[in-house]
């Protein structure tokens, strides 16, 4: 009794009166079960609410609120299914990892609706098997990438397909999943890629989605491309748009249409169809101009491969000034340039033929940091013009892409020959520096017949018209640069941007289809294009450095982090129970 009695007042004298050892276990249960219940109560939350902290500077981890907009809208099952997977490099993996995190957030929002697969395409049990299915894909238009690898000192060659099907209501659509621009280092791609992924992907998603299409008129009427030589990105258009002929001669206004395309006319506008143009644009129509300032007449090449630009006489150039722009009346040379086949001697009885660079087929790959261009391959130009800007109040300008630095001007006429390909150019020549080819104009356009009367009419047009609306319009110095070339065999159209001589596709088709979203989308799903993702690489010349000390910095401060925590919690658990 007196040992029982000193410990007591030891301990109360301590400040822990004495608890009896089943106390101590019903406690010690009790805190067990609230903790238990605490986490059970956190996992159903976490499950209910969804919710990601992105503390990355850029928001890598952030998707757009027009992407789950999308999402949580769906009404119908979608399913993706990704054939980018497999065993490959690292740098595919992480890009694969790319497309998994995105499409995990995607189900998080998309729900049951949102569906997603991964299959490896190598992953048959037989060759034969294996390329039956690669052809299978090779009919679905899915296109592969090889790689070459090193395996155990071997070179060895692996065919990877970067593509995704996205299927929904009965209709598939392929998505590339490697994208960006060719010229840039091969991280640097793929960092481009996957800051692509989530438009890439909500935008096809939305394409296959029912729902209102916007309306887009063709003009015709002026020698403008006809359906074959634009049948690429006429194609294209109509799996997104309601595509419609419209000569302007034959229709009261243009009002029924969301936007309107002027491809390369070649014969003038009347002041009445400038006018339904005008109007159309300042009551909050959008347009996209592809135009030349000079006639280049191939079909009228002389026999010694000489030809004579001369300026067109379109009656558009006081519209576009008002709009603020100026298209120049002169070609662009540039010593970063496409190719020519020309006959350099013979071989036998035959004409020897080779590519020549062309330097009036500009490569373009100097872009601005917009939606619409960003993460661009190189686009490619034909007999195209330069644009300057004039005042315009109101009117926001922006160049979307120029030319490279060694750029060369010859204003009209131009004479044009052929055989000068043969020649070597002389870079002094080359000194204009960069010239913007594309603008897009943003604002509230004021009319060019204000204070005038209609054309044809004594109808007085107001300085400000009362329906004048904000608008986009987006004009390109060249005619050509939504021309497909034909297949000679089959006389259809090739894809808009593939260049035969190169056995290349260029970025003019994505350029096109981007615009037409950014001009025509509602949602602000073109913004998620404007997402860049830095690549912040580590420091070579620091990695070269003797590293003995940060090894044992990173192996040893965290075995002596936890020893110091187990010696003071040792500590603390002697204090506490030696008393006992």
């Amino acid at each position: 009794m007196d040992n029982q009695e000193s410990t007591t007042q030891a301990l109360s004298a301590a400040g822990e009166p004495p608890l009896p050892v089943v106390g101590r276990k019903r406690r010690d249960v009790l805190r067990f079960a609230a903790l238990l219940g605490l986490l059970l109560l956190c996992n159903g939350v976490a499950q209910r609410f969804f919710f990601r902290l992105d503390l990355t500077q850029e928001k890598r981890y952030t998707m757009a609120a027009a992407t789950k907009n999308l999402l949580l809208g769906l009404q119908q099952p979608v399913t993706v299914t990704v054939y980018l997977t497999g065993d490959f490099p690292p740098r595919f993996r992480r890009l694969e990892q790319g497309v998994r995190e995105t499409l995990n957030e995607f189900k998080v929002y998309g729900g049951a609706n949102l569906n997603f697969i991964f299959i490896d395409p190598s992953a048959a049990g037989t060759e034969a098997g294996r390329n039956q299915f690669y052809a299978t894909l090779f009919k679905k238009g899915l296109k592969p990438t090889n790689l070459g690898t090193t395996e155990n000192g071997k070179r060895v060659e692996k065919i990877v397909f970067p593509w995704a099907v996205v299927s929904a209501g009965g209709r598939d659509k392929n998505v590339l999943l490697l994208r960006g621009s060719q010229t840039v280092a091969p991280e640097e791609r793929l960092n481009q890629s996957i800051a692509g992924l989530e438009y890439a992907l909500a935008s096809t998603i939305r394409t296959l989605l029912p729902g209102a299409r916007p309306s887009i008129g063709v003009v015709q009427g002026h020698g403008e491309l006809t359906n074959a030589e634009a049948g690429d990105i006429l194609g294209a258009w109509q799996q997104q748009y309601n595509v419609f002929r419209v000569n302007l001669s034959q229709v009261q206004d243009l009002s029924a249409l969301q936007a309107i395309v002027v491809a390369q006319p070649k014969m003038p506008y009347s002041e009445a169809e400038k006018f339904k143009l005008d109007q159309f644009i300042t009551q909050g129509g959008r347009a996209l101009f592809f135009v030349d300032a000079l006639r280049v007449d191939l079909d009228s090449v002389s026999r010694n491969g000489a030809a004579l630009a001369t300026p067109y006489a379109l009656n558009l150039d006081d519209l576009f000034f008002k709009y603020g722009l100026r298209l120049n009346q002169n070609l662009l040379l540039d010593l970063n340039s496409g190719q020519i086949p020309l006959v350099t001697g013979m071989d036998g009885n035959k004409p020897k033929i080779e590519p020549m660079p062309w330097q009036l087929y500009p490569l373009i790959n100097r872009f601005a940091p917009h939606p619409i261009t960003r993460n661009l391959d190189a686009v490619y130009l034909k007999f195209a013009g330069s644009l300057d800007t004039v005042q315009a109040v109101g009117i926001r300008k922006t160049a979307l892409f120029s030319t490279s630095r060694y750029t060369r001007t010859l204003p009209a006429p131009v004479p044009i020959n052929f055989n000068d390909a043969r020649l070597p150019p002389n870079p002094k020549l080359y000194q204009k520096g960069y010239q913007p080819v594309a603008y897009l104009l943003e604002g509230q356009f004021r009319s060019l017949f204000a204070n005038r009367a209609q054309p044809g009419t004594l109808r007085y047009q107001p300085e400000r018209d009362p329906l004048a609306r904000p608008s986009k319009i987006v004009v390109v110095a060249d005619g050509d640069f939504i021309r497909s070339d034909l297949d000679p065999k089959t006389g259809r159209p090739l894809r808009l941007g593939y260049d035969r001589l190169a056995n290349t596709e260029f970025a003019n088709r994505e350029l096109v289809l981007n615009a037409t979203d950014y001009l025509l989308d509602q949602t602000g799903l073109i913004a998620v294009r404007g997402k860049q993702i830095t690549l912040r690489p580590l420091d070579k010349v620091k990695l070269a450095a003797p590293h003995l000390p940060w090894q044992l910095l990173n192996v040893g401060l965290p075995l002596g982090l936890l020893a110091l925590f187990g010696a003071g919690r040792a500590w603390r658990r002697k204090r506490r129970y030696a008393r006992f």
